[in-house]
């Protein structure tokens, strides 16, 4: 008996954010992703301890000392500082899945306030404040390329989600998002760091305090980004392998003979 070819399978496409779940695909729930909520806090509770002395306009409550070659500093600073602090919190809506599967027009709404309001914005007012840096040239680096990385990614995903490349805009934004979170890890990198330094004081400092405080500045100003970045790849590529790895096993499947 001739047995009839099956039926091919239909191209898989990507979807924008908000798209009904298919048949046999439940709907995110709000609680499968414990770790929204911690980082909300967080985000917010850096933002309320970060923000205060910029919005004041008293540049002597600047916690950067202002280089002398650049008076502009505490203005691009204060920007710096506002923008970024609306690209923290908007970033912890856009990360989460039940908001973007419930509230799509919310999301598309929350994301032109991310890009337009918040990585935009901060990421030019970072990078003349990053090339204006006063702790060295180490730090300046890094602050300029983690501008231009931040303007990149989010830019780069901004398109994608305009030409409707979902898949893409999805990446582009993890990789932001990763470089919007990592002024919190630069700060935590650059206080562990100090801490572990103060031994070599006398010794290789030579006591000279702002030289350590330097030294543990520009390691934890590469670690705060260069860390966070590569989780996001480590993520994004282990999310890829499972679909691989799914679709491999799903093709290894017996077709059932056409009676």
């Amino acid at each position: 008996m001739s047995r009839r070819p099956a039926a091919a399978e239909p191209p898989v496409r990507s979807e924008p954010p908000g798209q009904s779940a298919p048949p046999g695909r439940a709907r995110p729930r709000w609680w499968r992703r414990p770790w929204v909520a911690p980082l909300a806090v967080l985000a917010v509770a850096f933002v309320a301890f970060s923000l205060p002395p910029y919005v004041s306009l008293d540049p002597s409550r600047s916690r950067v000392p202002a280089p002398a070659f650049f008076p502009p500093h505490y203005v691009m600073l204060s920007l710096h500082v506002v923008f970024g602090s609306v690209a923290m919190l908007t970033c912890c809506l856009q990360i989460w899945p039940w908001f973007r599967e419930r509230h799509p027009r919310a999301h598309r709404l929350v994301g032109r306030v991310y890009v337009l309001g918040g990585c935009l914005p901060a990421g030019l007012m970072g990078l003349v404040v990053g090339l204006a840096t006063p702790f060295g040239h180490v730090i300046r680096a890094s602050n300029v390329l983690l501008a231009l990385l931040w303007l990149g990614c989010t830019i780069a995903g901004w398109r994608a989600a305009r030409r409707r490349r979902f898949v893409e805009h999805r990446r582009w934004m993890v990789r932001s998002f990763a470089l919007t979170m990592s002024i919190i890890t630069n700060r935590v990198h650059t206080a562990v760091l100090i801490v572990l330094l103060q031994p070599e004081l006398a010794t290789t400092y030579h006591g000279d305090q702002a030289l350590l405080t330097q030294t543990a500045a520009g390691l934890g100003g590469w670690l705060g980004w260069v860390l966070p970045l590569l989780a996001a790849e480590w993520w994004l590529e282990r999310g890829d392998a499972r679909r691989r790895a799914r679709r491999r096993a799903a093709t290894r499947t017996p077709a059932t003979p056409a009676a």
